[in-house]
């Protein structure tokens, strides 16, 4: 077994998107081989409706999926086939653009205003670019929890662990998708298929995670569960975490835990042509995508 090294460590960048929305995105739009087959991941956190309520008004995607993960809140999405409905806390969206679709996301907050989730854009295969759209709408009591005899809990969203399968499937990445909680001063260790890209994404809490790597840091002392314990300075929240090869990540939770999304896939390799929410491989193949919204034939007949 070896333990996967943390190549880099990042903070999400304050961005707006949408009408307006407010946001956090943690990469996109550069190094698309960085995480490939992920190209994108957004979290969209906020307390104040002026800051979300105007939304994502309807926009294309070609090309890509996108994963939607709420906490809080629900979104309401629709699109250019008919296809509407609601994500409300836990619930999950993956959504397959294919050869092009037209959608709106709308969030609105809980009964205190806040809205929370998540949104990862996964690129698809060439093969698969002009593959018809499909959604695969998952309700938070669909998606299997385990909790561990340490208190660690992982919601699997996507793909299997610990035994248990999520209820995604049939995704060209191959992901695995996982919700996990580490209680304070627990170290602890997740497996991954070592011929994955990986990251994980910390929100809540504060973790270590780069043992395996060489010490960085100011090394502190803390005290966890009444024990002074020496660990160099963690991952807190809106940390990126980026992994190199290995087949094992691990992580010391901090003095309240550490909560975080940790995310594999498998690579596509292929040239990536990128605009906007429009992704192919080719220049050309997006020129093409450009002329089809102009001329109203973006959006493919079903079959």
């Amino acid at each position: 077994m070896s333990i996967r090294p943390v190549v880099s460590t990042s903070q999400a960048v304050p961005t707006m998107e949408g009408a307006g929305v407010k946001l956090h995105r943690a990469f996109g739009f550069h190094n698309p081989e960085m995480a490939d087959p992920y190209l994108l991941f957004d979290d969209f956190r906020n307390e104040r409706p002026e800051d979300y309520i105007q939304g994502f008004p309807w926009h294309p995607h070609r090309g890509i999926e996108t994963i939607t993960y709420v906490l809080n809140g629900t979104v309401e999405h629709g699109d250019s086939l008919g296809n509407h409905g609601t994500l409300g806390a836990g619930d999950v969206q993956w959504m397959t653009a294919g050869s092009g679709i037209m959608h709106q996301e709308m969030p609105k907050g809980n009964a205190k205003g806040q809205m929370h989730g998540f949104q990862l854009w996964a690129n698809l295969p060439a093969s698969l670019k002009m593959t018809a759209p499909r959604y695969q709408d998952v309700e938070s009591r669909e998606i299997p929890q385990v909790i561990d005899d340490d208190g660690t809990s992982v919601k699997i969203v996507i793909g299997e662990f610990w035994g248990k399968r999520g209820p995604v499937d049939g995704i060209a990445a191959d992901p695995l998708y996982l919700d996990i909680f580490v209680p304070a001063g627990v170290r602890k260790r997740f497996k991954i298929d070592t011929y994955r890209n990986a990251f994980a994404y910390v929100f809540e809490g504060a973790g270590l995670f780069d043992n395996s790597s060489k010490p960085r840091g100011i090394l502190l002392e803390k005290e966890i569960r009444g024990e002074e314990v020496n660990i160099r300075d963690m991952s807190g929240d809106r940390t990126l975490v980026h992994f190199g090869t290995g087949d094992e990540v691990e992580v010391l939770a901090g003095p309240k835990g550490v909560r975080f999304l940790l995310i594999s896939g498998a690579p596509l390799q292929e040239p990536v042509a990128w605009h906007g929410p429009i992704v192919m491989n080719t220049k050309e193949e997006i020129h093409q995508a450009i002329r089809e919204l102009r001329n109203g034939t973006f959006i493919k007949p079903a079959h």
